[in-house]
């Protein structure tokens, strides 16, 4: 009985963690959220300086206020098909963490939704698709009204490798 109640709190605890406020945006028609906490701004498209023999999904940087920041697109990263950037584009700002070291990376999304404050119960486990799908760095689907979204854990888009590989080269 007590494990029982103690499967019941840890449950109670991982739905209260996921709870908050999420930034929202879609790409390719889906929509995402991103714990506002990860969000440093968001920009519009801006000059992107390709870096030579980084991955696809790796766009180059950016010279934000002088400081120098890479970008990744998000279609390429989740193997979605490249797209034209267009006026509703635009750069997520967000603060990632990989071992020790926490690094700002520029984030490409086809455009920005709105801020939702998304409950605990409104949060459902990722399913399991029968395969060996890497989906670590979905924290959970949000049951909203006209469908889900899907809620990135911002730190696990990138392998701790790829995040220390990025910082090496920025």
């Amino acid at each position: 009985m007590s494990q029982q109640l103690e499967t019941m709190d840890q449950a109670v605890k991982a739905m209260a963690d996921r709870e908050g406020k999420y930034l929202t945006f879609t790409l390719a028609d889906e929509e995402y959220g991103i714990g506002i906490l990860k969000i440093r701004e968001i920009i519009g498209m801006m000059p992107i300086t390709t870096v030579p023999q980084t991955p696809e999904f790796v766009k180059g940087v950016i010279n934000l206020r002088g400081k120098v920041i890479p970008v990744i697109d998000l279609r390429l990263r989740f193997g979605m098909g490249a797209i034209d950037y267009n006026d509703r584009t635009c750069i997520i700002v967000v603060e990632i963490t990989g071992g020790q070291d926490t690094i700002q990376i520029g984030t490409v999304v086809d455009s920005v939704s709105e801020v939702l404050n998304i409950k605990g119960e409104e949060i459902e486990d990722t399913p399991t698709f029968g395969t060996k799908l890497n989906t670590d760095y979905i924290l959970g689907m949000a049951k909203m009204e006209g469908g889900v979204k899907i809620l990135l854990d911002i730190d696990r888009v990138l392998s701790a490798e790829e995040i220390s590989r990025l910082d090496e080269t920025f």
